[in-house]
């Protein structure tokens, strides 16, 4: 049985920044997730491909991967499913809150519409399916983990008008014990608090970064005012109390510097949050006697309470679905409705979730880089994970792309940007290269599965693939690795097996070889403003407009060469799908003035553009060459270099002549 799971909105790309789709939010973090009789064979954000970060359109471009990267066509597929309830989606559509066609009556018209328009194929209604959200984590997250039971907890934002579940997997069934309402949502909880911070929905794990800088006694009795623990591991939420942090700090404005109130406020809330979790999960331990845990929701990608809860001694084991986030709901829906149609089948515990784009063959790969030999250098290598790891144990900082991408939020070693672990100063130094993120953030470290326990303290898991837990690093160790271990003597570790990462493994196992230390720093391949790389040309984006010292893609080294600006004039500009140029007239202290800018479809961002570039891009058509867009152009340098600066913020694309 073939089937096909998705989450995200419901509009394609070129419509702009969709209406809240069948939820009572913005629907976000789109993707697509394929099942054959249960096993995982294709998965994949949507952001991956459409480069947008969050993106919360429908996933079309996902969907397509999945299908017809097995080579199969809708029709093919026994079941799609939806990640949030029909009742809900249809509520919606009464509301208003998506617009209804003489076609589209119900939502499962909308998706049999959506589907016909995109795929060219008439579904039979009973093909769509729909699962109520917090299903959807639950079951992603329990039949997933490879425990014959378990008490299952997910928590997030809000879904079908519910925050969280909390049940019981035991088998091939999951039973309910408690929906968690909306009103008492902690993501919401903590959303709303960071805002007081300068930070906002998607910034989450910012703010657990910065906790471990604070007091969180300070406002304690503050944040114990905004939140009530009630009997049977109940809790209440008071959201107009959270404006009572007006009295101790005015709302930070994004940019604005740091203080110790921040930080201070930041440790109160995750103390917050790690007690009221506590306080549910020690209940239901007594209550239901289960000794394994299953966690799923965005919530569950608070690693830092992660690691509390391991070490809390309250189970045995602890299973976090390492894509907890919404995008997890596709693979959740998809196997909740496998589960009902094949109750004696559960899918295979996640060992890995290297589901997404293959780089392609070693041929394909050289033909892709090929294409970039204006600018780049291409050597062929005999052994690149020794060649990688001898440059890492050199100094440099490194991208490395191998096989297929990572499904979910985390770089596990198919996309990422590697360095040494043990020089303190590399945090800075990879800010400044690649990520321009705040310093107080750490980066995480990767460390072969058989020396994890002699540098992390994993509180006796056997490993941690998937880089959802928060650890102590061994005090011995804390100074060795000094870019990876945080203020508060933490890591947020990723084991590598050679079983399921033969390269990565290699990689991490030759800088052993050569340093004494088989760890080695692990943060995701991609800038500030982009999601993580997926494909070759990805790759090569990325690193032509960052400062990494080279790459490493498939078998082949990289490295930028010395030439001109105008060695730039032989790509391709076009504008990604959800940019357009605008111009304005605006007031000046002289009168009115014409403003040009490129502006995003989805969002309020914009970035202003000279005249020059305005008229370049309004000519650029997906063919021509930037060289034949300038031949009127004067200063041709300058427009060159305000191109490659916003090529640099994903505004504009700049591409070979003969990529596609």
């Amino acid at each position: 049985m073939r089937v096909l799971g998705i989450s995200g909105g419901h509009e394609p790309d070129h419509l702009g920044y969709p209406r809240p789709a069948f939820n009572a939010i913005s629907a976000h973090d789109g993707a697509a997730v394929l099942l054959e009789d249960g096993e995982v064979v294709a998965a994949i954000e949507q952001e991956r491909l459409s480069r947008l970060k969050h993106s919360n359109k429908a996933p079309l471009q996902a969907m397509r991967f999945c299908v017809e990267g097995q080579g199969l066509r809708l029709d093919d597929i026994d079941a799609v499913c939806f990640y949030i309830s029909e009742a809900w989606c249809d509520d919606q559509l009464k509301r208003g809150l998506l617009p209804i066609g003489p076609e589209a009556r119900t939502a499962r018209d909308v998706m049999r519409q959506l589907l016909r328009a995109e795929f060219g194929v008439e579904l039979p209604p009973a093909r769509i399916r729909f699962v109520k959200h917090h299903t959807a984590h639950a079951a992603s997250a329990f039949f997933c983990s490879g425990f014959d039971d378990s008490l299952v907890l997910t928590l997030d934002g809000c879904g079908d008008g519910e925050s969280g579940s909390v049940s019981i997997g035991s088998g091939s069934k999951l039973e309910p014990l408690r929906d968690i309402p909306e009103r008492d949502s902690l993501g919401m909880f903590y959303v709303q608090t960071i805002r007081f911070l300068g930070y906002g929905l998607f910034d989450e794990y910012k703010v657990m970064g910065l906790a471990p800088y604070g007091d969180p006694s300070r406002y304690r009795a503050l944040f114990q005012r905004m939140v009530t623990l009630l009997p049977e591991g109940a809790w209440a939420v008071d959201f107009d109390r959270i404006l009572g942090l007006h009295d101790v700090l005015l709302p930070r404005a994004p940019g604005e510097a740091i203080t110790q109130v921040h930080k201070d406020v930041a440790a109160a809330l995750q103390e917050a949050l790690e007690t009221i979790v506590l306080h549910c999960l020690g209940y239901f331990r007594r209550e239901t006697g289960q000794e394994n845990l299953c966690l799923s929701g965005g919530v569950a990608h608070n690693c830092t309470m992660n690691g509390k809860i391991l070490r809390s001694g309250l189970f045995e084991r602890v299973f976090v679905q390492p894509a907890a986030h919404d995008a997890g709901c596709a693979l959740g829906a998809a196997v909740a409705v496998h589960m009902r149609e094949a109750p004696g089948r559960r899918p295979p515990a996640i060992e890995h979730l290297y589901w997404g784009t293959p780089l392609g063959a070693r041929d394909e790969v050289g033909q892709a880089l090929e294409a970039w030999r204006d600018l780049v250098t291409v050597e062929e290598l005999a052994d690149a994970p020794r060649t990688a790891a001898e440059l890492i144990a050199e100094g440099s900082v490194i991208g490395w792309a191998q096989g297929r991408s990572e499904f979910g939020p985390r770089a596990l070693g198919n996309r990422s940007i590697v360095a040494d672990p043990r020089p303190a100063e590399n945090k800075d130094i990879i800010n400044a290269m690649v990520k321009k993120r705040e310093e107080f953030r750490p980066f995480a470290p990767s460390v072969i599965e058989e020396a994890a326990h002699e540098y992390f303290d994993l509180g006796g898991a056997e490993a941690m693939p998937f880089m959802i837990f928060t650890v102590p690093v061994h005090e011995d160790k804390r100074q060795l690795l000094g870019a990876v271990t945080h203020v508060n003597g933490t890591a947020r570790v990723q084991t590598v097996s050679e079983r399921t990462n033969e390269r990565f493994w290699r990689l991490i196992r030759a800088f052993g070889d050569i340093t004494g230390v088989p760890v080695v720093l692990n943060t995701s391949f991609n800038n500030n403003a982009e999601p993580i790389v997926d494909s070759v040309d990805d790759c090569v984006t990325c690193f032509l407009t960052t400062r990494l010292d080279c790459l490493v893609v498939g078998d082949y080294l990289v490295r930028k060469r010395p030439v001109p600006l105008t060695a730039y004039a032989a790509l391709v500009p076009e504008l990604p799908a959800f940019i357009k140029l605008i111009s304005v007239r605006g007031r000046t202290p002289g009168g009115y003035a014409l403003e040009r800018a490129l502006a995003t479809t989805y969002n309020e961002a914009t970035y202003p553009v000279s005249a020059a570039v305005f008229e370049v891009l309004s000519r650029a058509d997906g063919q021509k060459r930037l060289g034949e867009l300038l031949d009127d152009v004067a200063d041709r340098e300058a427009v060159i270099a305000e191109l490659i600066e916003l090529w640099s913020q994903r505004a504009v694309r700049l591409r070979p002549a003969t990529s596609g």
